[in-house]
């Protein structure tokens, strides 16, 4: 005579009850698994990107072009009205090679296609960018007071670099 077995429930019941563990897809885990390491790589690669790449990308000064002019940096007249804005011009004209040779940290070299912080003074932009103003006004500064182009390059990104 054989012995009638008693039916056992499945899943959470049997948990509940004791009776036997749940049954767990063994596929289905280390699949959860892999999502998770793969989500948590491609973030940890987002942020190497973002906070890594960029930050050494924001340092890069471009080489100053030997024998730039200033021909093509907008009249100071036509800043007349706003008398800042057509000093910081005016003073560009006096520093071209200079402002050829540093990184614009409004970043315009990414969203404008500036090769450099004197591009930014070839049309109205730069009236129109605190960030170029400011640099160019220091910039101007510190060459009036006898510094190198590393020197000023290493002060603009102090103050403008973080």
């Amino acid at each position: 005579m054989q012995k009638k077995q008693r039916k056992r429930p499945a899943g959470p019941a049997a948990a509940a009850t004791g009776d036997r563990a749940p049954f767990v897809r063994p596929l289905a885990v280390w699949r959860n698994y892999v999502l998770v390491l793969l989500l948590a790589l491609a973030a940890a690669a987002a942020g190497y990107r973002i906070f890594v790449v960029r930050a050494a990308e924001a340092h890069t000064h471009p080489q100053p072009r030997a024998a730039i002019g200033a021909d093509s940096i907008m009249p100071a007249q036509r800043y007349a009205e706003v008398p800042g804005i057509a000093q910081v011009y005016f003073d560009a004209r006096r520093i071209p090679e200079l402002l050829d040779g540093l990184y614009c940290y409004c970043e315009c070299s990414k969203h404008s296609g500036h090769r450099s912080l004197l591009t930014c003074f070839h049309s109205d932009h730069a009236a129109r960018c605190d960030i170029c103003l400011g640099e160019a006004a220091l910039a101007y500064r510190l060459h009036q007071e006898g510094r190198s182009l590393d020197e000023i390059r290493a002060q603009i990104d102090a103050v403008y670099g973080t």
